[in-house]
């Protein structure tokens, strides 16, 4: 069955994709969609305060386009001092606008304001709080911001990884907790490490097993 996803982003939808390998379900980006069905994407002004609230405003929005089960996603980052384990100050928090509270930070301004944190506060702990809402039908839907949707907590550096990826460039600025080694460096999939393991299809499994199957 088609499943609709809330982004035009193609690394996003093949993280999902990847996640959701093995579940009935085959994704298609919104812009697919409306090029398929002959419509016109809605601008979505996000001012929700939470990664949950803005998730639910697309999802709603593009479920009344399309009539067909559509979710979206949405994530807030959040930074603590990696040394002293205090926050960084509420002025420097991304939260839900992590592509800046002014607007929208293109890839490379992005890694530049990161790199600019780094360089003032020292080495950053980071960590995302992702947040999902499905609307199936008029009916039936769901939503979360459980735990297990977040990403695990990294590092930031002011050193960027050579390897970049459209779209996710904080990717080069990424560290391993752990081991201190750029996920780019390690195997598997950085995208995959730092937005959630196991989260998205647990989520999916649930719906469809209360709902669906």
């Amino acid at each position: 069955m088609e499943i609709i996803y809330g982004t035009g982003n193609s690394a996003k939808i093949a993280y999902m994709a990847r996640a959701l390998q093995g579940l009935p379900f085959e994704i298609t980006g919104v812009k697919q969609a409306a090029a398929l069905r002959n419509l016109v994407l809605p601008e979505i002004e996000e001012t929700g305060t939470t990664p949950l609230e803005n998730a639910r405003q697309k999802a709603e929005s593009y479920y009344s386009l399309f009539k067909s089960p559509v979710f979206s996603c949405d994530s807030g980052l959040y930074l603590w001092e990696h040394t002293s384990g205090e926050p960084l100050p509420e002025e420097e928090q991304p939260g839900v606008c992590v592509r800046g509270r002014e607007g929208r930070y293109t890839d490379d301004e992005l890694l530049s304001h990161y790199i600019t944190l780094v360089r003032k506060y020292g080495q950053i702990r980071a960590r995302y709080k992702n947040a999902i809402c499905l609307i199936w039908d008029d009916k039936l839907r769901a939503e979360s911001m459980e735990e297990d949707l977040w990403g695990n907590p990294f590092l930031f550096t002011d050193k960027p990884h050579p390897k970049r990826v459209e779209g996710f460039p904080l990717d080069s600025i990424s560290l391993d907790l752990k081991t201190g080694q750029y996920f780019y460096d390690q195997e598997g999939s950085a995208q995959d490490d730092l937005v959630s393991e196991h989260g998205f299809a647990r989520f999916f499994r649930e719906f469809l097993g209360n709902n669906i199957l």
